[in-house]
Formats: C-alpha cells, structure tokens, sequence
C-alpha cells in the first residue's frame, strides 16, 4: 500500500548553526562544481555544509539511468570537463578538508563509464592534498571491470558502491542496474591489492520486506563488504517511486543490531543516515 501520512517528527529537520555554509557554497560555486548535497536534495545538506563539507558529484549533473528513487537530472548528460579535477582539487584545499568524499553520475555514455576522470579528480585532490583520506561513491560502471582498476588503482580509503534496495525491487526502483553485477563490483573490491574498505547502503520503504533486507546484509557480508548504512527513502517528488513506509527510529536500530552481528565492521542505520553522511567517522569506527 502506498503511504498517504504526512512526514513523522523524526523526519523533520531544524536549522541549526550554519556555520561554514557560506564558505561551502561560494567555494562549490566558484569552481563550478556540483553536490549530490544539492542535486539528489540530500535532507542532511546544511548540516554538512555548515560543518564545512560537502560530497562533490563529479561528471555531472546529468545521468544516463533513470532510477525512480532519485533526484538527479536525467535530461541531458555533458561530455567531461576536463578542469574538474583540478577545480576539485582546489575546493577541497580551499575547505581544508583532511577526508572528502567524491561521487559521479552514472555515465553509460562513456567507454570507461567516467573510470579515467574519476582517477584523474583523485590524483589532482591527493597532489593538492597530501595525506587526505578519500572516500568514492562510484557507479557500477556498467560490469567494466577494467574501469574498475583504474578507480582501485588510485587505492582510495574506501569504496563505496550502494545496493539501493532488494533485488526483488530493482525493475521499478534500478531498471538499468543488475543486482548481482553490483554485488560482484563490491567482491572485486574488497579482494583489491593492496586492501581498501568496500562499504555499500539500502535505502529503505520502498516497499521491501525485513527477511529481503537482512538477505541483502548477507549477501553483501559474503561480498567482503565492511560499511553499511541504512536509511528512509524520501520521495523527491510524486513522479518518482512512492513511499511505501515510514520506519520509526526503534526499528533503524534493530537492522543496526542485525547487521553488527553478521560482522559489519561500521553501520550508520537511522532515518535520516544517506551513504556519504558523516563518512569519516563511519570509516574510523570500521577500522578500530
């Protein structure tokens, strides 16, 4: 059944200081660049802004999939700018960011799905910032696993690549995704050489079942998979797929109980928790 309430309280954000919003926002602006703060409507976007931080969404704005869940622009996609990386390089500096996290749009367009721009944005960001912990949000790269080891080769602190949802839901949440492609894409990761952390995140009411998701823990557990994050799926607008639940907090904390002991290393899993929400943290926790 499709969900008609109205947002819960503890779905309801307050403005809280903003702190370095400005410098965030002047800096994103000024390099041309893009957030999927802002353009996948993230409600955790002037918290993290006004912490001084940002995810910077690279080869976009526009995507080649047409995901219902998501925000993104899927009307028109651009050839790569080829000053993004160092304009990346420059807004992480600017920030003084010690661990940023760098997200792309889908970009089946591309022979290489964006690979080779992805490593060339972590180049740039670690000449201009040595030291700097990275963190990747890639796409499947559409089973290109040689595209694949150019993004590992860059040996980022950690890879992430999101499920979104149960298999049983990919035709109408992911039509253009391939459930077992993406488990596959997070294996090879996690046996890359030298080691990196292999993370991944579910999105949840969309209309899945409690015994689907605890088989996606699994199954990404069985991937090598280390960091999970869990949160509520938030509609964009009434053109994409609709809200089938609101999941209070207590049950949040349950799938967090649940996965911890499949042997997750990290788990953020709260409504409001979206996969880039306070990476570095989640990252150190893992490693303890």
């Amino acid at each position: 059944m499709i969900l008609s309430e109205k947002k819960p309280s503890w779905l309801r954000r307050r403005m809280g200081d903003s702190g370095s919003l400005s410098e965030v926002l002047s800096t994103v602006r000024e390099n041309q660049l893009h957030t999927v703060c802002g353009e996948a409507l993230c409600p955790n976007q002037l918290e993290c802004f006004g912490r001084g931080t940002a995810t910077f969404l690279l080869l976009g704005p526009g995507c080649t999939r047409r995901c219902t869940f998501c925000a993104v622009d899927k009307s028109t996609v651009h050839p790569p700018d080829s000053d993004e990386p160092v304009h990346t390089a420059r807004a992480v500096a600017r920030l003084g960011l010690k661990f940023c996290v760098l997200t792309m749009v889908t970009r089946d367009d591309l022979p290489d799905g964006g690979a080779g721009h992805i490593a060339q944005t972590v180049e740039a960001v670690r000449r201009s910032c040595p030291g700097l912990g990275v963190e990747l949000l890639i796409s499947d790269l559409k089973g290109n696993w040689q595209a694949l080891e150019k993004i590992l080769n860059t040996l980022p602190d950690v890879l992430n690549h999101n499920l979104e949802t149960v298999p049983r839901l990919y035709p109408t949440v992911r039509p253009q995704a391939d459930y077992q492609q993406s488990l596959k894409l997070l294996s090879l990761a996690a046996g890359h050489v030298p080691p990196l952390v292999t993370k991944s995140g579910i999105m949840l009411g969309l209309g899945e079942k409690k015994e689907e998701v605890l088989r996606v823990m699994d199954d990404l557990r069985e991937a090598g998979c280390r960091i999970l994050t869990l949160g509520q799926y938030l509609a964009p607008s009434h053109r994409h797929h609709p809200i089938f639940r609101y999941l209070p907090p207590e049950e949040f904390c349950e799938y967090e109980k649940e996965a911890r002991a499949r042997g997750f290393s990290g788990v953020a899993s709260a409504p409001l928790v979206r996969s880039s929400y306070q990476a570095e943290q989640l990252f150190l926790s893992a490693r303890r």
